[in-house]
């Protein structure tokens, strides 16, 4: 996109020409020698029954500056896990998979579950955050890359400008978010970032002047996505959450511990589409309802322990404020949808905000309920201190479990 603005607290690195991926890929295995690098892949054994993950392996195995891929592995059986080592054994990569269900890594869980030092839910951060730890443990790569299983338009070039802002030693930065817009069948997809996320925190900014956390999360196009690369100190200390907060959390942890000239954010794709969750109106516990109202509690969260206070009569002026923001924002985004030749359809659009009104209704109420819940497993670098041979635990049920 022909686009070079500098907006908001962190710098973004735009995709302004198109540069060819045969010279970053060159540039990425020149300092790959002294900085290596590694791709985490968190995913269910069901997306390795889909399409979209064939198309990623495909790709991946293409790439020659990785040192090693982690591949983390939910909701598999014994006889999925050993499918699932054949289905990867064609990357060329030295790789391993963390068979999250298996005996091995379950008895490590419960001895941290017995330190009070385990996540409490199965999800994404737990399984990610487990990868986390066998990254650790291995002592050799100092960057980490993560994306999703799910992408339907990957190219390896996403792979290359995610890792390429935390790998050239020119540059300062140590955490790296990718961005690109939503979209499939010539549709304006991407519902949550555009009619939840950014009207959310445009509202909260009018009630809440001159604070820096909001100012951080809206300088970011896509603060949802779940591609970002980061340097082995932040994935030491980084603490994550287990639902769907995991993006705002981590971002948030990344605010606290860092300065803002070692964060940045990339263009990794021109167009991006993944597997899509319905609305689940009615069911507050599955789709884009359960997701709007984890995310909401994540950022009311991350803005108490700044300071804010809250109370029921703040989150009705919010949702109030969010309603009309969000309005206002469908007719932008129907305007440049109709302009480049895509489609949104009003009527859909209002009934997501119509949900995510209610969804912030449900996170206010959750967050003064029980405002001590901190739904964030710890770092590593604290659980490691509790647990000194923690790290050699996880390495010891993965390499068991893969050979």
């Amino acid at each position: 996109m022909a686009d070079f603005f500098q907006n908001g607290e962190i710098t973004t690195l735009h995709d302004l020409h198109s540069r060819p991926l045969e010279a970053l890929e060159a540039e990425l295995c020149s300092f790959a020698k002294a900085t290596p690098m590694t791709l985490l892949l968190p995913c269910l054994f069901s997306e390795l029954e889909r399409p979209a993950l064939a198309k990623i392996i495909d790709e991946l195995a293409k790439v020659e500056y990785l040192d090693q891929i982690i591949i983390g592995l939910d909701g598999a059986s014994e006889a999925q896990f050993s499918y699932a080592k054949k289905y990867f054994s064609r990357l060329p990569q030295k790789h391993n998979i963390l068979w999250n269900d298996g005996d091995r890594l379950q008895e490590v869980h419960q001895l941290l579950k017995e330190e009070n030092l385990a996540p409490s839910e199965r999800g994404k951060g737990y399984n990610v955050w487990y990868c986390m730890g066998y990254f650790l443990a291995g002592g050799n790569s100092r960057i980490l890359a993560l994306h999703d299983c799910d992408i339907l338009t990957y190219e390896r070039s996403l792979l290359a400008k995610l890792l390429y802002p935390i790998a050239n030693p020119l540059f300062q930065f140590k955490f790296c978010k990718g961005y690109y817009y939503r979209k499939a069948n010539n549709t304006l997809n991407g519902r949550v970032m555009r009619l939840l996320v950014t009207p959310l925190v445009r509202s909260l900014k009018k009630f809440f002047k001159d604070n820096h956390f909001l100012e951080y999360i809206d300088s970011f196009r896509y603060p949802l996505s779940g591609e970002f690369s980061m340097v082995v100190d932040v994935v030491d200390n980084v603490r994550i959450p287990y639902d769907w907060g995991l993006e705002i959390g981590i971002l948030h942890d990344v605010y606290r511990s860092h300065n803002l000239n070692k964060i940045c954010q990339v263009d990794i794709a021109n167009a991006y589409d993944h597997k899509h969750q319905d609305l689940s109106i009615g069911n507050r516990e599955h789709g884009l309802f359960r997701m709007a109202i984890d995310i909401c509690k994540a950022l009311f969260r991350k803005m108490a322990t700044n300071g804010q206070v809250f109370s029921q009569e703040i989150f009705r002026s919010i949702k109030a404020t969010y309603y009309r923001t969000a309005l206002d924002f469908v007719e932008r985004y129907y305007c440049d949808a109709v302009m480049n030749g895509l489609i949104l359809d009003r009527h859909n659009e209002e009934k997501a905000i119509e949900l995510f009104s209610t969804a912030i209704i449900h996170a206010g109420d959750a967050f003064l309920k029980n405002p001590q819940l901190t739904p964030v497993i710890p770092s590593w670098n604290r659980v490691a201190s509790a647990q000194p041979d923690i790290l050699k635990k996880i390495s010891d049920a993965v390499e068991s479990d893969n050979y």
